[in-house]
């Protein structure tokens, strides 16, 4: 098992995202620790865990909140001696609208959410994994050279991500600590089935992608589980792309 006696903290678990690597993670033997704003959510994902043999608890936390999050990671040690993932999952609530059109406060939110966010929940965990030179954090989205129009903010949040990504990879990696990015290009599966013009957004996705699929739920979660893994011991300050050629590396 990869994650065999491994510790991880997801943040956002409640999500399609957060669910899949949670589940993910438990069958690959780590305990997982679940964090959310939504009990019922979470509590859905930790009990199908706990039937499938794994081990869940689940925790309300809010990723934007600094004294909730040193906490959070603080309860997760006291129990469990350690942490060896961390991973921050939670959506940005961005509004996505043509630059000309979107307010000010519409186009910084997601930017200031995916910083302020990541920047605590990296920071929480990395004071723990410094101690015992080990340790993983992942972060979701990447980025890529190509945009489109109309993003709002989010195109830009994923742009400081990664500027993110490789300041903390630098700083943590004398420690021992690596710091890896998963990028997707897009899952239909988290497309809700209500949204205008959902069928034309999965074709644009899927007909970007040199391999004419996208990444899936079950993509990830199998991804982020080799990325957290000793398997990947050398490899840090990256991008693993699982866009099926929807993104080319630069």
């Amino acid at each position: 098992m990869l994650l065999e006696n491994k510790v991880a903290v997801i943040y956002g678990a409640g999500g399609s995202i957060g669910d899949a690597v949670a589940r993910a993670f438990a069958s690959e033997g780590a305990f997982v620790y679940l964090a959310g704003r939504t009990q019922e959510k979470l509590d859905r994902v930790a009990t199908d865990i706990r039937n499938d043999g794994g081990k869940a608890e689940t925790a309300l936390v809010d990723a934007l909140d600094e004294t909730q999050v040193e906490a959070f990671v603080e309860g997760v040690v006291k129990k469990s001696r350690k942490i060896d993932i961390s991973f921050n999952l939670i959506s940005y609530g961005d509004i996505q609208k043509p630059l000309m059109e979107i307010s000010t406060e519409d186009f910084l939110h997601p930017i200031n959410c995916a910083s302020r966010s990541h920047f605590l929940t990296t920071r929480a965990a990395a004071r723990h994994m410094i101690k015992v030179r080990s340790g993983v954090v992942l972060l979701f989205g990447g980025s890529g050279p190509q945009t489109l129009p109309g993003l709002g903010g989010f195109k830009v949040a994923l742009d400081a991500m990664e500027g993110i990504r490789r300041q903390w990879a630098i700083e943590l990696g004398p420690h021992g600590v690596r710091v890896v990015t998963i990028v997707t290009g897009g899952i239909v599966e988290t497309i809700p089935w209500q949204a205008d013009g959902r069928d034309a957004i999965a074709r644009s996705i899927q007909d970007a992608a040199h391999l004419h699929r996208t990444a899936t739920l079950h993509d990830v979660g199998n991804v982020a589980a080799f990325a957290a893994s000793d398997k990947a011991s050398a490899i840090t300050d990256a991008t693993i792309n699982i866009s099926s050629g929807a993104i080319v590396d630069p």
